[in-house]
């Protein structure tokens, strides 16, 4: 028997919650990214300086393959991610959340001191563009990258393939286009649909809303390849370290869909304990009116019991399943 809730008689037809027994239509098209930034890091000491201040290996990163970093504070807590490539010529060029570029850019600066390193804002010059679904693949050609976070050469610029979204247990393709020309003749993405497409890929992206708020591990950064175990030392390090062998982890992210549109920096809440929030929403979007988000949680809160958006009695949010596997949960 399919379950039908009804939100209101005032709310559009496209606000109520859909069956589990439909499938979300799957986005498929291209836009600029408007809310991405980049950061170039030049010169000969590029390498070392991203090494000894992100959670990801640099030193190892070569021109085809990009990789996934988060930047900590000293107490291990999130205060920016990127996608980070290298151009042929050897710069380091890190994508992050627009909102963050600047306040980023002058942290990571006072940090340089000696190194022969140059920190820019490198947006005006590398202009993103997202593409997902079958219009990345129909775009691209053969200069489509074939697995995630592999990065291939187009136009000047490149193409950096980002994991996966998982729509009705099917894969969509996301593609970051850096500093080419878009592609012609692709149907235009929405802001909201590409970052419905983000939190489907259960891959977070910090925002200004969300600075400090989460240790790695709680949005899973080193489930989708973010955090490297064998580096050397960089700020938080030793907490992220911690919180991956002893055991202490009691947070997750997971994807959830619900009623109503879901913004970074809302609160979760569980009906078994509705007097505090059980976690907090990461990323959130909308296409052809369903709802999903990435929600960090606590993982009892994900073992059964209701989940509700912004309140304790707010709209309801439904678990879906992550596109990739999480680690025992009895942690």
């Amino acid at each position: 028997m399919v379950e039908m809730i009804i939100v209101g008689m005032s709310e559009p037809l496209s606000e109520l919650v859909h069956s589990p027994m439909q499938v979300a239509p799957v986005p498929s098209g291209a836009l600029a990214l408007r809310d991405w930034g980049v950061i170039r890091a030049s010169g000969e000491d590029a390498a070392t300086f991203l090494q000894g201040q992100l959670t990801n290996d640099m030193l190892e990163l070569g021109s085809g393959t990009a990789r996934l970093a988060g930047y900590c504070s000293a107490k291990g807590r999130l205060l920016a991610s990127f996608v980070v490539w290298r151009e042929p010529g050897g710069d380091f060029l890190l994508a992050c959340s627009a909102d963050l570029l600047a306040p980023t850019l002058k942290r990571l600066s006072m940090f340089v001191l000696r190194a022969k390193c140059r920190l820019s804002d490198a947006t005006p010059e590398v202009p993103l563009h997202g593409l997902a679904g079958d219009a990345a693949l129909a775009g691209l050609g053969a200069a489509m990258p074939r697995g995630a976070w592999a990065v291939v050469p187009v136009g000047g610029g490149c193409a950096v393939r980002l994991p996966d979204a998982a729509v009705g247990g099917q894969p969509v393709p996301r593609v970051l286009l850096a500093g080419a020309p878009l592609p012609g003749g692709l149907p235009a993405l929405t802001d909201a649909a590409w970052r419905w497409l983000e939190a489907k890929s259960g891959t977070a992206r910090i925002v200004a809303a969300t600075v400090e708020r989460f240790v790695p591990q709680m949005v899973n950064l080193e489930l989708v390849g973010g955090v490297s175990f064998q580096k050397g030392c960089y700020p938080g390090q030793e907490v992220v370290a911690r919180s991956q062998y002893r055991g202490t982890l009691k947070r997750r992210a997971f994807v959830v869909h619900g009623a109503a549109a879901m913004a970074p920096g809302q609160e979760v809440f569980h009906d078994a304990d509705p007097g505090q929030p059980a976690g907090m929403v990461v990323l959130g979007g909308d296409h052809a009116g369903w709802h999903a988000g990435l929600v960090e949680l606590k993982i009892a809160a994900s073992e059964g019991g209701t989940l509700h958006l912004g309140s304790a009695d707010g709209p309801t949010l439904t678990l879906d399943p992550l596109p990739y596997e999480l680690p025992s949960l009895a942690a």
